[in-house]
């Protein structure tokens, strides 16, 4: 038991005794590391057996129902939008009377607005009165151009006949544009006032793009991806991208005469068969193990607002990869992460805390809130630091004679103070005091004893102002600056006037002052509320012009003059 103790206290001893922290941090990292390390390696020991199969799984389900969402949004925008043409009064009124010239450019200026909305940036209508086909796209933009009269023995025109035949509101097919010559997934949708059938409106997805979209991210070697429609017709197929074949496919291949595998065709057929729920709420993607042949895993999704589904296919041999990748990966991130906090808890003791803490002092005693930077008793570095940022912050802050601050951190804070009263509308006053008749003191008492009464004076002012951000600093010589943020006319001549009785209150003897029988000052005060154009040393300026009136008034006195009012700004 005795050993144990000692055993521990000695780890203490070497992680957190006081010392060098980068030792003590260092010597924690290794030991946390060597741990996490220990347990990192058996986790991934008995994770690799029982995750390949899942994961694989997993993602198969995944890349489908993205497939099948991305298509099944481009289908639901081309809906809309159709729909809204299909839905137009002008549109309606000009397949009605498809004559009329100028009900074809309203209905033109109602697709004209919808074009560049498609995905194809074309569009064909057939008139059903007429049988008269036109086309609108984005290169004619002065007009709808007439193409052919349809004709229901042409098989070019089955698009349209197929759909006025249909009960459906419109009908999604694959097949060629013999116009660009480039394969399509068409939308064929009905036109009807009050039940009165007007026409079709045909326009289509570009088939490339699309399929582009779908599969692209896929590694053909090791997945496949494909598009079925409800009669088991492939038309999407992404190991053909990149081929004339995918197209320009005669539309022919069938998914039975693929794969032969019965768990497989049934799930597919079973989602086929529920293609009306579609719509509403939509259907799970499926997952199925295939028996035979290069591909041993398949899931299936449906693609709403048609009859179609997403097949994604897997290669086993790509289970060896990135099926272990991601559960791996979550449990390394896992140790990691206890690893991370560990070693924050460990890093926060020694080095973060009291940094905070030394941020936060050196904060207080640059808004002049605190005198004393934290760290000033430790016997570690930041002890070291913190005597040495003391040191520092003394000599080049506040005036080696008064020991108040100087002008150099008059100007730097008063930077800070302007730019935040501009942001905030404040009011800032200024105070410059000067010793009345100091020359004649030192001639008459000697320089040692000015420097005596400077000390003494430079006391009473910092006394005299008591709230945090207030501040008085040594100008040069015999003048003072006092800095009062957020304070008015009124509080400003109250101070000054607290500062006259206070110096006169020293008694110090001045025989030789034609002001009074003891040293006494004068004051200019300012008053502004800031602006963004305005400077400190505008502010300065402005109570120098009244120190000098209170001087020429008979000195002993305050003298105000508003910043604003008198332009000084």
């Amino acid at each position: 038991m005795t050993d144990k103790r000692m055993n521990s206290r000695g780890l203490r001893r070497v992680f957190f005794a006081e010392g060098k922290i980068s030792v003590r941090f260092r010597n924690a990292n290794i030991a946390l590391f060597t741990v996490a390390f220990l347990f990192m390696t058996v986790a991934m020991y008995a994770a690799f057996s029982g995750i390949v199969r899942q994961v694989s799984t997993d993602h198969a389900m995944h890349y489908a129902a993205s497939s099948a969402n991305t298509l099944s949004s481009h289908v639901l925008k081309e809906i809309e939008l159709v729909s809204a043409a299909a839905r137009s009064s002008a549109v309606t009124e000009w397949l009605a009377d498809d004559n009329d010239n100028d009900k074809r450019a309203l209905a033109y200026e109602e697709l004209a607005g919808m074009i560049g909305e498609l995905y194809s940036n074309n569009l064909y209508i057939g008139i059903e009165e007429t049988l008269h086909e036109f086309k609108v796209d984005d290169i004619n933009t002065y007009a709808i151009r007439p193409v052919v009269t349809l004709d229901s023995s042409n098989p070019d025109d089955e698009w349209y006949f197929d759909c006025i035949a249909s009960d459906k509101e419109y009908i999604l097919s694959v097949a060629m544009d013999n116009i660009i010559q480039r394969k399509r997934v068409w939308l064929d949708y009905k036109v009807a006032n009050n039940g009165v059938l007007l026409g079709v409106i045909s326009t289509g997805l570009d088939f490339s793009h699309l399929a582009g979209e779908l599969f692209a991210q896929y590694d053909n070697s090791s997945i496949c991806g494909l598009v079925v429609d409800e009669n088991g017709i492939i038309f999407m197929d992404s190991s053909l991208l990149g081929e004339d074949k995918f197209m320009y496919n005669d539309f022919e291949r069938k998914i039975e005469d693929e794969f032969s595998d019965q768990a497989f065709l049934a799930a597919l057929s079973a989602v086929a068969e529920d293609a009306g729920a579609r719509d509403a709420a939509g259907i799970a993607p499926t997952a199925t193990k295939l028996a035979l042949g290069k591909y041993r895993y398949a899931t299936i999704a449906p693609i709403k607002y048609t009859n179609w589904s997403a097949v994604i296919l897997y290669d086993p041999s790509s289970s060896i990869g990135l099926p272990l990748f991601l559960p791996i990966t979550v449990i390394l991130l896992f140790l990691l992460m206890a690893f991370a906090f560990t070693t924050n808890a460990v890093s926060y003791r020694l080095i973060f805390k009291p940094l905070e803490q030394l941020i936060h002092s050196l904060t207080l005693v640059k808004d002049n809130q605190e005198e004393n930077i934290y760290g000033a008793d430790r016997n570690d570095e930041f002890g070291n630091l913190s005597n040495t940022i003391q040191d520092l912050f003394t000599k080049v802050n506040h005036d080696a004679l008064t020991g108040i601050y100087n002008r150099r951190y008059m100007e730097s804070n008063l930077q800070h103070i302007m730019s935040f009263l501009s942001r905030s509308s404040g009011s800032m006053s200024a105070l410059m005091i000067d010793v009345d008749h100091f020359k004649k003191y030192n001639d008459a008492y000697g320089h040692e004893q000015g420097d005596v009464c400077l000390k003494a004076i430079a006391q009473v002012l910092a006394d005299g102002v008591a709230r945090a951000n207030d501040f008085v600093a040594r100008y040069g010589g015999e003048e003072f600056v006092a800095i009062l943020p957020n304070t008015d006319e009124s509080g400003a001549r109250a101070i000054a006037q607290k500062l006259l009785e206070n110096v006169q209150a020293l008694n110090i003897p001045h025989a030789d002052s034609p002001v009074a029988d003891c040293v006494t000052v004068s004051i200019g005060v300012t008053t502004g509320k800031v602006a963004h154009t305005h400077n400190w040393e505008g502010y300065l300026k402005c109570a120098d012009d009244a120190l000098y009136l209170s001087k020429q008034g008979g000195r002993n006195r305050y003298t105000y003059l508003n910043f604003v009012e008198t332009r000084c700004g």
